[in-house]
């Protein structure tokens, strides 16, 4: 009789147990929302299309696929510098992040390439400017830290980089916080640029090209969704083509130019992921809105 209370009475306990976990197991299923996240792949950043047809080939060494989670890019082993850059600008991707300054080389690259290093440009009279700006990427540190790869460098004048373009990079994130996102393509073309010590074709013993002309594109949307199927014929384009010395001006507004004149002096083809009218239509615009 002893033996059967303390069967019951111990069952009684167990029961209450489990119903205890599964009231809780319940409550923190109806409690916890959803946390939004960045969708860290390369899909948001080529969403408008690959300009130069880049693939990951070896054998297409001058036009080579490098797909990050942070940026996407064509990389020309033979100039050491990006052919282009493109990227996505939200407010899921700035924070309070802070800049991390770890230059170094992108060992994602082919092992038997040369690396462009984090003092190839040491000396030079060029700045090591960032296409994809480290202030666009202050979610995290490790977002942050993708910006310093070399391979997302080249060599820019210093009045360029400190100035017209970091007055652009900061029009571009005025713009998202005031309730846009961004969806950006920077490149460079030509051979030979002007920094501190004067003129010069090559850097770092011939392996890194500096580059006659800096631009980028940008195509600015209100915050949503769907993004490729809200481009419309009204939609913002920034064109922007500045040389690179040290003689630019400060206001990135005069250098505005159109996708067309870009792409003729490229050989590139741009937002191919729109129809051919609405790419005839946006690719002929020069912008006339706001430069601050």
């Amino acid at each position: 009789m002893c033996d059967n209370s303390f069967n019951l009475m111990r069952f009684h306990i167990y029961s209450v147990y489990l119903v205890i976990i599964l009231f809780l197991a319940g409550c923190k299923e109806t409690e916890v929302a959803p946390v939004k996240s960045i969708n860290l792949t390369p899909n948001q950043h080529l969403l408008f299309g690959n300009p130069s047809g880049a693939t990951i080939d070896e054998a297409n060494a001058n036009n080579y696929l490098l797909q990050k989670p942070q940026y996407v890019l064509s990389y020309s082993r033979d100039r050491g510098i990006p052919n282009w850059v493109s990227w996505h600008v939200s407010k899921e991707w700035l924070g309070s992040a802070p800049r991390q300054d770890d230059f170094r080389a992108d060992n994602s690259l082919p092992a038997n390439w040369y690396k462009v290093t984090a003092t190839s440009y040491s000396g030079s009279g060029f700045d090591r400017g960032h296409n994809v700006p480290s202030a666009d990427r202050t979610s995290s540190a490790e977002n942050n830290s993708a910006t310093f790869m070399m391979t997302n460098m080249i060599p820019q004048a210093p009045k360029n980089n400190q100035e017209t373009w970091a007055n652009l990079e900061d029009y571009t994130r005025d713009l998202v916080q005031a309730g846009n996102e961004v969806y950006v393509i920077m490149g460079s073309y030509g051979v030979g640029g002007t920094g501190t010590n004067g003129k010069k074709q090559t850097i770092d013993k011939g392996r890194v090209t500096v580059p006659t002309q800096i631009w980028k594109v940008l195509v600015v949307l209100p915050e949503g969704n769907d993004d490729l199927n809200r481009i419309n014929s009204t939609t913002r384009i920034i064109a922007v083509d500045t040389p690179n010395n040290n003689t630019v001006r400060a206001d990135w507004g005069t250098y505005r130019t159109s996708i067309d004149v870009i792409e003729k002096n490229t050989g590139y083809d741009l937002l191919t992921s729109l129809s051919p009218q609405l790419q005839s239509v946006l690719e002929s615009k020069v912008d006339s809105g706001p430069t601050q």
